[in-house]
């Protein structure tokens, strides 16, 4: 049986294939019955698209994937905490568990909107946080 952190490591193999495309290091996985059925990163710049975060991939794929809409029974992980926009997708796929690394103290659905995740949803935040946030403060300072 595999746990949050190793699922977690896996959604850190995506952020850091977002980070060789030049895109912001952020990955995703879904998991459902314990098996990944989808990987995802960030592509806002490959596909010059704001709305292409991490967390949208793998939504749109996970339902692609499964048949529907709904992802009750699957869990994402994230590698940064959602922001409000995919907090709000996340709660229309009715997604049965999420799972983040680092805060983002700037952008995150739970500065602006804490309740706007579908109320089942079970959260479990700060999972590999240090090396979730080091992988994203290593690539500002090289942009800046």
């Amino acid at each position: 049986m595999f746990d949050d952190d190793y699922f977690m490591k896996q959604a850190l193999q995506e952020a850091k294939e977002a980070n060789e495309q030049g895109e912001i290091p952020i990955g995703a996985i879904v998991v459902s019955k314990n098996r990944i059925i989808v990987r995802a990163h960030n592509l806002t710049e490959t596909l010059n698209d704001v709305t292409a975060h991490a967390e949208m991939q793998a939504i749109t794929a996970a339902a692609n994937v499964l048949g529907g809409k709904y992802l009750n029974e699957c869990t994402l992980y994230v590698t940064v905490e959602p922001c409000v926009m995919c907090a709000g997708a996340i709660a229309w796929a009715q997604v049965g568990k999420l799972v983040f690394g680092a805060l983002d103290e700037k952008h995150g659905y739970l500065k602006y909107a804490p309740q706007a995740l579908h109320p089942k949803t079970v959260v479990v935040q700060g999972v590999l946080a240090a090396e979730c946030s080091n992988l994203m403060k290593a690539f500002f300072v090289k942009k800046r």
